[in-house]
């Protein structure tokens, strides 16, 4: 039976595991679930958290604000080889240079790299990410295919690891939708709008008309010397590609510009 595009979407994004070493704040554990879940992602991997209730955590259920079915089914594991034991591609996160270990890429290298893998070969990717105090030990990184490092400031390139992961999450997201060729943009499922779509070439035409009007009604122009006003007009109406509803509001302007012109005119003949 043929997958539908949410079930296979939803396969590929379960592919993408996110691994913390030794996390030691709750809160960030909590963040990090937020993270995976507002990009479509679902596996997160704990290795020898600083506490056994870990995602149990006030703090950790509290950041993690809706995203506790993630929090709940979070893998908890004593090694980092446990935890990428199922895994076929593995990038360190590290904002720090290496002079041995893993050859380096960027984090978006590393997104589309990942995506490659899992069309191609179906197999299983993992981010780690290390503790927030000393980060990934070399031990750690010799387990992984790739550093990773995401380009920020270079004075100051220190990410809390929950916003690392985030960035790792979104950056991973956006190579799969372009892999398989899904929409980036909220759309609504509902009718388009008639209103929305672009005026033809009649009803411009028709405004403008109007448009000449009123700007001779308000003294904005001298129909005795135009001069290039209305050329001019005529290109920035014609780049901005109005809409019907655009057109509609812009006639209403017109129509309230004429009217207020002509009440002035009156109260200063009387």
């Amino acid at each position: 039976m043929t997958q539908t595009t949410a079930d296979a979407t939803d396969t590929v994004f379960k592919q993408i595991r996110f691994v913390m070493v030794k996390p030691s704040h709750p809160g960030n554990v909590g963040a990090a679930a937020r993270a995976i879940k507002t990009m479509g992602f679902k596996e997160l991997c704990l290795v020898a958290p600083k506490f056994d209730n870990m995602i149990e955590h006030a703090d950790a259920i509290a950041l993690a604000s809706g995203a506790n079915d993630i929090l709940s089914q979070t893998r908890i594991v004593p090694s980092l080889e446990q935890a990428l034991a199922p895994v076929s591609l593995t990038f360190a996160l590290t904002a720090r240079p290496r002079y041995l270990g893993p050859p380096p890429l960027d984090i978006r290298q590393s997104a589309t790299l990942a995506a490659e893998h899992i069309e191609t070969e179906s197999g299983m990717v993992a981010m780690v990410l290390g503790t927030e105090r000393t980060g990934l030990s070399n031990d750690d990184l010799d387990l992984c295919q790739h550093l990773c490092h995401i380009p920020a400031n270079p004075g100051y390139s220190s990410l809390n690891v929950a916003q690392a992961l985030q960035l790792a999450a979104w950056e991973l997201r956006y190579a799969l939708l372009d892999r398989l060729d899904l929409d980036a943009l909220p759309h609504t499922n509902g009718k388009v709008d008639p209103g929305s779509l672009t005026a033809n070439n009649g009803l411009v035409a028709d405004f403008l008309t109007h448009w000449e009007q009123a700007l001779i009604a308000v003294d904005f122009l001298d129909p005795e010397h135009p001069k290039k006003l209305l050329p001019r007009m005529r290109q920035l109406f014609s780049r901005s590609r109005l809409s019907i509803n655009e057109v509609a509001m812009l006639r209403g302007l017109c129509t309230s510009m004429i009217k207020t012109a002509a009440k002035a005119a009156a109260r200063n003949s009387q």
